[in-house]
């Protein structure tokens, strides 16, 4: 089985909508595709009426999350999306996006690049405005060759010139509410440290043992030692391995199924939810 428990659609940030997000996933040779959409659960529908026979679903979200002032990015899978202490918490971040966008184009201006709030607009139609839509107006423009040279000190990551802050969930309150809707954690590319600075290992400590499921290891932004040291943590920790592609369609270099999950790790994580169950594909439209 090829698994791969990390993508996203045009609900937030992807470039497929969520019907030939799986279609293409199916294409790829996956025979288990997450949408893991940020902060939405918004594109699963269009997705399950679409899937492909032969390709199951799995529902999630990629929840926003902070720590001690480092943003991190925490998987939640197969959870009720209708619980309502969870859906309000996705919807507080949600709502903080657009001010924030907003709030990233004008430091733009102030730094003398040309973008507009239209122009990110269109560029995040329907989907949940952020900062990867902001990166590819700068692509746009011209001030950057890819969307990935946007997350820099000098533009758009943590801390850089053009950074604003937005509602983050406490991740062991994340933990807690995806929990009480049936669901499992687990802690995306926490080694990603191109992207700003990491989560010590201590606190991660401190995540599993208040109920992180797991960490995602396999994942194009950790090279191999990083990978090897993730490992070795979520064996002294007791946490699931999982690796991914983190699919953005065309806005990312990865490919679906470029990274992928052990079966029995899924297994592990479909045992472990309540709160909803993986979707089999029946044909599609």
């Amino acid at each position: 089985m090829r698994i791969d428990l990390h993508t996203h659609s045009t609900a937030s940030d992807g470039t497929d909508t969520p019907a030939e997000l799986v279609r293409n996933a199916a294409a790829a040779g996956l025979d288990v595709v997450a949408l893991t959409d940020h902060d939405t659960t918004r594109g699963h529908a269009e997705a399950q009426a679409a899937l492909p026979d032969g390709l199951t679903l799995v529902t999630g979200a990629e929840l926003s999350c902070r720590i001690d002032g480092i943003s991190m990015h925490m998987l939640a899978y197969l959870f009720d999306p209708a619980e309502p202490a969870l859906l309000a918490e996705r919807e507080l971040v949600r709502d903080d996006r657009v001010p924030r966008a907003r709030g990233m184009v004008a430091k733009l201006n102030e730094l003398g690049v040309p973008v507009t709030w239209e122009q990110v607009a269109r560029i995040a139609g329907d989907g949940s405005v952020g900062r990867p839509h902001v990166a590819t107006a700068l692509v746009e423009l011209g001030v950057v060759p890819t969307v990935s040279d946007a997350f820099t000190p000098e533009w758009l990551a943590d801390g850089g010139r053009a950074y604003v802050e937005k509602h983050e969930t406490d991740p062991f309150e994340a933990i807690r509410l995806v929990k009480g809707a049936g669901g499992v954690t687990v802690f995306a590319h926490p080694g990603a440290s191109k992207r700003g600075r990491t989560v010590p290992e201590a606190a991660i400590a401190e995540m599993a043992a208040a109920g992180l499921d797991g960490i995602e290891v396999d994942h194009m932004d950790h090279d191999e030692p990083t990978r090897a040291r993730l490992r070795g943590l979520a064996k002294e920790l007791g946490l699931l391995v999982t690796g991914s592609s983190d699919y953005h369609g065309s806005r990312k270099t990865c490919a679906l199924g470029e990274y992928t999950t052990d079966p029995e790790v899924y297994g592990e994580i479909t045992r472990r939810a309540t709160g909803a169950f993986p979707v089999p594909g029946t044909g599609g439209f």
